[in-house]
């Protein structure tokens, strides 16, 4: 034991060098000690003895001693999982590319395709590999972890783009005669309480504000439903927000608020309304109650709505 303490310092020095260092200076320790030396080492630090003596020669060389330019030979090392077992590649690129929507003959059976999970497969193929391993062979193959992409749009009918040009002649019709256009649309519903949501406030260090854990409808006050109204001439919004459901009521609601808050103080002249408006929801255009409470708005502001609805893929 007091002959480990000795040498403390030194090996504490030697953890940090890298391999040629190491060997250099387990080899200059060796020759301090003289006779015996390159054991007594070799038992301290678990380097081979052919590692230490290597280290002896280079140090006794007269030429001067310069940083290698590799630590290694070329060649040298343990080599990598895929330059043993080529085949783990193919297999590899086989189980990414597998089907696991409810494929039966799919080799993996989970939504998330994790390094532990894919590593497990392998190995149940016969080759020898960790997650890790797994996760540098996936990004040295250009795998990502990625979520999925809203693109696909699905075909469309012949007259999409007819339907589009026609509101887009009534919208400048309108504008051109100084009436309102405005878009409208429900926005994402959201529970109202003490719940988490994205985004960071200033607080003092450690008085962060505390929220539910869970976010179960029954621990909030309720759902607020935003049903937003954008004047496209006045480049202009407004979101009314509601504690009710998502009812063509509540949409055309929405519109009355906005023309009586915004509308005929910016349009006193008008003599037209035009909406444009998606397909489905609350301002749908199946939807019968929808019409009848526009009516009953058109009844109240005296002056004709037009509606546009935006086409959809089909």
């Amino acid at each position: 034991m007091e002959t480990h303490k000795q040498y403390t310092w030194w090996l504490k020095a030697l953890s940090g060098a890298d391999e040629v260092q190491a060997r250099r200076f387990a080899g200059a320790i060796a020759l301090e000690i003289g006779w015996g030396g390159i054991s007594k080492v070799e038992e301290l630090t678990g380097m081979s003895h052919s590692t230490i003596s290597k280290g002896i020669e280079e140090l006794k060389t007269s030429e001067k001693l310069e940083p290698p330019e590799r630590l290694r030979a070329s060649g040298g090392g343990r080599k990598k999982v895929e330059e043993k077992d080529p085949e783990i590649i193919r297999d590899l690129e086989k189980i990414m590319d597998e089907n696991t929507s409810g494929d039966p003959m799919s080799l993996l059976k989970w939504t998330n395709k994790s390094t532990y999970k894919i590593a497990d497969e392998l190995r149940k193929l016969q080759h020898k590999i960790d997650p890790d391993t797994v996760g540098r062979l996936l990004k040295e193959n250009n795998y990502s972890l990625q979520t999925n992409k809203k693109n696909i749009e699905g075909s469309s009918v012949p007259e999409r783009d007819a339907q589009f040009r026609y509101i887009n002649e009534q919208a400048k019709e309108f504008m051109n005669s100084g009436y309102p256009v405005i878009s409208v649309d429900t926005k994402k519903k959201e529970r109202v309480g003490e719940f988490k949501n994205p985004g960071r406030t200033w607080t003092k260090k450690g008085e962060a504000k505390e929220v539910n854990v869970y976010d179960f409808l029954s621990l909030g006050i309720g759902m607020a439903t935003p049903y937003g109204i954008y004047d496209t001439k006045r480049n202009e919004g407004m979101v009314n927000v509601g504690i009710s459901h998502d009812t063509a009521e509540f949409a055309v609601e929405s519109i009355r608020q906005w023309w009586l808050m915004f509308g005929r103080y910016n349009y006193p002249d008008a003599k037209g309304l035009m909406i444009c408006a998606d397909g489905g929801g609350s301002n749908g255009t199946r939807n019968k109650g929808w019409k009848f409470y526009l009516q009953e708005l058109v009844n109240q502001i005296k002056i004709p709505i037009t509606v546009c609805h935006m086409s959809t893929a089909v």
